[in-house]
């Protein structure tokens, strides 16, 4: 009996830590040489058949969505210059400032890689926030891939936000100050939260699981703590290692 109990529970966790996905962090950049958050490195992702991709979105003075993980490009807050000031300065593999919409129509090639699409928290206040949110969530229903993107973000207002524009819309909230139980309430299906959140609160992840939440960890790179995470059964492994990651 107690061989049969070890292959078994042998059995589950093979089966838990096949359903997750691994999620490269700003594309597969750091064992390629693309830079981060570049079409490049997103396309990397794709072609490596990563369980999904994660990218930056801000917002330009002109209302253009542009893929970049800080709140400022090249020495010049995003938000307060308009994109043709912005893209002068071109990433170091020579592509401009990659726009949301240039990167969604190659998405639309790889359709079996989800996109997991930060709306990131603007530096003027929650109300921009939510303009970028709405504004990311119709580009991407223009493309037709919503079934294909996870919107994820800092910010609990526009989260809030993409649940009130759709409620069947993948939303992951990141900042990790939320139990399962209050996300549950609001209506926002899914979790984004740093490994270390769910270290310590070790029953997060087990509760998120039972409320039917999506679960996802930032940003694992070390290999016990992926083993950890996907024994336990998470979603999603968002990982600058998607190589390593995959390995396991």
């Amino acid at each position: 009996m107690r061989i049969i109990s070890v292959v078994l529970l042998a059995m589950i966790a093979h089966l838990s830590m096949a359903q997750s996905k691994v999620v490269a962090h700003r594309g597969a950049w750091k064992n390629t040489g693309a830079p981060q958050n570049s079409l490049e490195s997103l396309k990397h992702a794709f072609e490596m058949k990563c369980g999904g991709s994660e990218f930056d979105i801000n917002r330009t003075l002109d209302g253009k969505l542009v893929i970049n993980h800080d709140a400022d490009y090249a020495g010049l807050r995003i938000e307060e210059h308009t994109y043709a000031d912005l893209n002068k300065t071109k990433l170091k593999n020579g592509e401009d400032l990659p726009l949301l919409e240039s990167f969604l129509k190659l998405a639309k090639k790889y359709p079996n890689t989800l996109l997991f699409a930060e709306i990131k928290v603007a530096p003027s206040g929650a109300a921009a926030s939510e303009k970028a949110a709405e504004e990311t969530w119709k580009m991407v229903k223009k493309y037709k891939l919503l079934k294909h993107t996870v919107f994820i973000s800092f910010s609990y207002e526009a989260s809030l936000k993409l649940v009130a524009l759709d409620k069947k819309a993948r939303v992951q909230y990141l900042t990790g100050d939320k139990s399962p139980d209050v996300l549950k309430a609001a209506g926002i299906p899914g979790l984004d939260y740093h490994f270390s959140v769910f270290e310590k609160n070790p029953d997060w992840l087990k509760k998120a699981k039972s409320l039917g939440l999506s679960t996802n960890a930032w940003t694992v790179n070390k290999q016990e703590v992926m083993e950890s995470l996907l024994k336990q059964g998470i979603d999603y492994l968002t990982t600058d290692e998607p190589e390593m990651a995959m390995g396991l």
